[in-house]
């Protein structure tokens, strides 16, 4: 067995397992060793590769690495293929900017072609930055055999979807008020609305609407969007709702608002009311426009009248609201009430020259002219700033806008009912996913708007002649068949110029190209060329058995996938689902680069390395979907308290098996194990590997972690710890033989079962212990099962359990009051009720007495001696069934004496006479309080009260400054990097209490620091040190 240093630099073993893996082609290997009929399918959402790769694809990379190689370790074959988004509004934004073009006009003048293959350039720009990041961070994923969302195969496989749908009647054109961004000049589903909402501030305007009816008379209703005003066409009451007509006491002026936001806009005392109506009565009645350039262009004679309708509220604003048609209840309305639209705005967010005072003006922009004139024409009422939240493009930045567009739509709503039948038979990770955040989206899933006015994207295979009837294409093969040319591409500048006859009618392909979200939830099939290839193979093998994104993507990823495979199949698309939180900076905040409110992610893994990355994330709130603030004191501290540890338990175990000569052969592996400590460990690792196959098996990383996070604490922190002295000892005594067995045997088992989490260190492990007949990688071997001499004990857990308890109590009152560990006490005193508790402390007192560095155990069934106890009534259980007794029976119960106290807490119930009343109380009415007694320390559990004595006798301070000197002793060895069997010469020099002191203890010194010589010299050269206040120069050097 080869000896391992315990000065390790964790980013370089990683370098070399890295190496070694590739030259070895472990991954390949790791595939190729699974039984076909065994498969785990497994999707891999496409990022795009045209910016670097941050801590969110960090994580949910990780997510995606741990449970294939779980599955891996389970015998199942895991093909992992990645894939790359590479459409969409990111790469034509990105062009855009490159290329200094304003918008579509500025496109099409460029030339479509060009731009395309400009967007073609760039898309995979940092696929060789990405492709070191996942292979650094440990992540196995095929990117020879990746998939592109822009390669003509993958494009088919999306028609072929397109088509599908277009068969099933579930795709149709029509106009609808969708989400618009007008920076990029398209669309938005509702779901991408959803990605990106901030918190802004906004106009808010109330406006006097002039009746036609009546006299110097108003109505007032209240927008935060005034560009929306000079296309105003109807204003809404509620039917249901009350509205009054005031006169104002000063002008004479009236105002027609609901009843309930009187008081929003007008002072007490101001107005008088003069009569009260239900919106029905307001119903037909007409106003004058604000302005006259909808009269100008849609002359109606149903415009510019109150309607009716059950939408408007009185929650907010004046319970009247305006209507134009940028809303989709007020198109609505349009369309039931024969009212036209006038939609002034152009594609890039611009109004249209014919506007007056606003011709070219961004509708953004307009908000302050407007206001401007309505303040000249008197018709401003109010004029404030909200701060609200509102949708923002999720890649321009730029605040969306409401606009009616005539697109293409999947008819979701058709189906809807089906997608929460299907969703409640996956998996969700965290659960409450399932019905609450994806499964509401679900509920009140809206028809999902396809078809982008853009260019670099796949477009929609369908064709149209003037007549409007139309040919809708699911191949490259029927698109040459009916175009009569050759297609090797499917991008709008290739597929644009096919203009073919059908039937005597000319047909031109539509302008539009997909959303590509369409693409992403199509990558099941894109990524096999399905149905044109792998159609068994496809079809023996979906839905996927798992797939992992970020919380984000229950409106994104996650929802297209569901749409397109209801609509295909219906049926779900996946069975299992791991949903991860979002990482955020240190303060909370988004990370940013421009703020550069996060360490770089190259560095963190330069400077503590992918284990420390993985290990962290995934042992935080980040992998039950909560947020994780990233911290690089986090990398450090799961370094120090977990990695490190565990690195220094092989360090130590090849160190001494090396003195020894200890090796695991057949025969030392096989001896029998009766010293408890083993025992306990070899338990508590049954239970381990039991418990992380379990929630494995479950999905539930968090749960999965967490054991071995602990079992790394009690393995370095107590088994080791408490095993030291029989890796010590002389000789090759059979307790001495059990512990390298055992030690040995739970670090190969725990290579294993933290293989998938830590992978690096894992195999670090595994290639040191690997003994004949083991696979070159831990990643090749399969998950633990129980082995010879491994059987969990409860018992054996419970009474060792019992112990830690002690311990950490004793260690805990040691740290409050700055008591060193290394400091000798006199006496640690126990106290249990329990009678099985006080022979578990008995059996295993020597345990307690080394750990916490004390002479003596005491064990009592009584605490009397060590507490005062005190009692008070407890009033959250006690105030309602005493009511006004409750002030006597608190008294009465303050006053308890020792022996009643005592009475109550052996029965668990005492009667006592309050006001002349015997009244009885149960258990949990009264609160036992307990205070420590003069020079006594007490902590106190549900089972156990530990006391230390804390007088330091003469004897007891001497004892402390030995081993404060061994101490540092110790840490000078390990700085001069000796051998840990290199005997060596101790010279010091101190005071003359300090010298009776180490004489006093000069056999235990030099037993424990391998000292062969120890004196005192007054000249001296060496390190100067204090030691519990005592000055001492020491010098050591290895003796000849």
């Amino acid at each position: 067995m080869q000896e391992v240093s315990n000065k390790i630099q964790f980013p370089d073993l990683e370098r070399e397992i890295l190496q070694f893996w590739r030259e070895e082609q472990i991954f390949q290997k790791s595939i190729d060793q699974r039984p076909e009929d065994r498969p785990f399918i497994f999707y891999d959402g496409p990022p795009f590769a045209t910016g670097l790769p941050h801590y969110g694809h960090l994580l949910a990379g990780t997510i995606k690495d741990v449970i294939p190689r779980y599955k891996t370790m389970r015998n199942f074959k895991v093909e992992r293929r990645f894939g790359w988004d590479t459409h969409g509004l990111p790469v034509e934004y990105e062009v855009e900017q490159d290329l200094k073009l304003n918008g579509a006009e500025d496109i099409r003048e460029f030339g479509v072609g060009n731009f395309n293959e400009a967007c073609r350039s760039i898309v995979l720009r940092y696929t060789s930055e990405w492709r070191e990041t996942v292979d650094r961070m440990a992540r196995w994923v095929d990117f020879e055999n990746d998939y592109k969302t822009m390669d003509r195969d993958f494009m088919e496989s999306v028609w072929w979807v397109f088509k599908q749908l277009w068969d099933k009647g579930l795709i149709y054109e029509g106009v609808k008020v969708v989400p618009y961004s007008w920076r990029v000049a398209t669309p938005l589903s509702n779901f991408e609305a959803n990605l990106n909402y901030k918190d802004t501030q906004d106009p808010s305007v109330t406006l006097r609407f002039r009746m036609l009816d009546a006299e110097n008379t108003y109505i007032l209703a209240w927008t935060t969007t005034p560009w929306t005003l000079p296309s105003n066409m109807a204003l809404c009451a509620g039917p249901k709702l009350e509205y009054v007509r005031l006169r104002l006491k000063e002008t004479g002026e009236r105002y027609l608002l609901v009843a309930s936001r009187v008081e929003t806009y007008f002072e007490e005392g101001s107005y008088e009311i003069e009569e009260r109506m239900k919106g029905t009565e307001l119903k037909g009645r007409r106003y004058e426009p604000l302005f006259d350039f909808a009269q100008k262009n849609k002359p109606s004679e149903n415009a510019w009248k109150i309607y009716n309708d059950d939408y408007v509220s009185d929650e907010s604003g004046t319970g009247l609201v305006h209507l134009a048609c940028f809303g989709e209840d007020d198109v609505r309305i349009f369309n039931r009430e024969g009212i036209p639209i006038f939609d002034p705005v152009n594609e890039e967010g611009n109004f249209q020259e014919d506007m007056d005072f606003l011709s070219g003006l961004n509708v953004i922009e307009a908000n302050r002219p407007i206001s401007q004139k309505l303040k000249e024409k008197g018709l401003m009422f109010r004029q404030e700033t909200i701060e609200h939240s509102y949708p923002f493009c999720w890649r321009t930045d730029t605040p969306l806008i409401y606009k009616p567009i005539s697109t293409w739509f999947v008819n979701v709503e058709s189906f809807r009912e089906r997608m929460v039948e299907h969703n409640r038979k996956v998996h969700w990770v965290p659960g409450h996913i399932r019905d609450g955040r994806f499964g509401k989206w679900l509920e009140n899933a809206r028809d999902w708007a396809i078809s982008r006015n853009r260019f670099w994207g796949t477009p929609l295979p369908i064709w149209k002649n003037e007549e409007g009837e139309t040919l809708c294409f699911g191949s490259v093969e029927e698109l040459e068949k009916a175009s009569g040319s050759k297609v090797p591409d499917l991008h709008k500048q290739h597929v644009d110029e096919l203009v073919f006859e059908h039937q005597g009618k000319t047909y031109h392909r539509v302008t539009e190209v997909l959303d590509c979200w369409f693409e992403s939830g199509s990558m099941p099939y894109g990524q096999q060329h399905y149905p044109f290839e792998n159609k068994e193979l496809f079809e023996a093998n979906f839905p996927a058995n798992f797939i992992c994104e970020g919380l984000d993507q229950t409106r994104g990823w996650f929802y297209t996938l569901v749409v397109i495979a209801q609509a295909l199949f219906d049926k779900p698309a996946f069975h299992n689902c791991v949903v991860n939180g979002l990482i955020l900076a240190e303060d909370g905040k988004k990370m940013s680069k421009r703020l550069k409110n996060y360490p770089d992610p190259t560095k963190m893994l330069d400077q503590y390395g992918a284990d420390a990355i993985r290990l962290y994330m995934l042992n935080s709130p980040a992998v039950r979907g909560e947020d994780l603030r990233f911290s690089e004191k986090g990398l450090i501290e799961t370094t120090r308290t977990l990695l490190l540890p565990l690195w220094n338990a092989l360090a130590f175990l090849t160190t001494y098996a090396r003195i020894d000569g200890w090796e695991p052969t057949p025969e030392n592996l096989e001896i029998s194990r009766n010293n408890p400590l083993d025992l306990w460990i070899l338990s508590k690792l049954v239970g381990l590997i039991d418990e992380v196959r379990t929630q494995m098996d479950l999905y539930d990383l968090n749960r999965s972690v967490a054991p071995f996070v602990g079992f790394i604490d009690l393995l370095t922190n107590w088994y080791i710890r408490r095993s030291r002295r029989r890796f010590w000892k002389a000789g090759q005594g059979s307790d001495k033989l059990e512990a390298y067995a055992t030690l040995f045997q739970v670090l190969r088992n725990l290579s294993r079962v933290i293989a998938p989490f830590v992978p690096f260190i894992a195999d670090g492990i595994h290639r040191t212990l690997k003994l004949k007949g083991d696979p070159e990688s831990v990643h090749l071997a399969l998950f633990p099962e129980k082995e010879g001499q491994m059987k969990q004990d409860p018992e054996l857990e419970q009474r060792m359990d019992l112990v830690l308890s002690a311990v950490t109590m004793g260690r805990a009152l040691r740290a409050k009051h700055q008591l060193k560990i290394r400091q000798p006490l006199q006496t640690i005193t126990l106290i249990t009720a329990t009678p099985e508790a006080q022979r578990i402390l008995e059996d295993l007192d020597e345990l307690i007495i080394d750990e916490l560095n004390v002479k003596s155990v005491e064990i009592s069934r009584d605490e009397k001696d060590l507490v005062q106890l005190s009692a008070k009534a407890n009033f959250k259980l006690l105030g309602r069934r005493m009511g006004k007794k409750m002030k006597a029976v608190s008294q009465a119960i303050a006053a308890m004496n020792p022996e009643q106290i005592r009475l109550y807490q052996q029965q668990g119930n005492v009667e006592l006479e309050v006001e002349g009343e015997g009244i009885r109380f149960e258990i949990e009415e009264i609160l036992i309080q307990r205070s420590q007694k003069e020079g006594l320390l007490v902590e106190t559990d549900n089972l156990l009260t530990v006391a230390l004595d804390t007088e330091i006798t003469a004897d007891l301070l001497k004892e402390g400054l030995a081993r404060e000197f061994v101490n540092k002793v110790q840490n000078m060895r390990k700085e001069k990097n000796l051998d840990v069997m290199d005997r060596i010469v101790t010279r010091y020099h101190g005071s003359k209490a300090l010298e009776t002191s180490l004489e006093t203890h000069s056999d235990f010194i030099r037993t424990e620091t391998l000292t062969n010589t120890l004196s005192s010299e007054s000249n001296l050269e060496g390190e100067d040190w204090d030691l519990n206040g005592e000055a001492c120069r020491i010098s050591i050097e290895k003796a000849a």
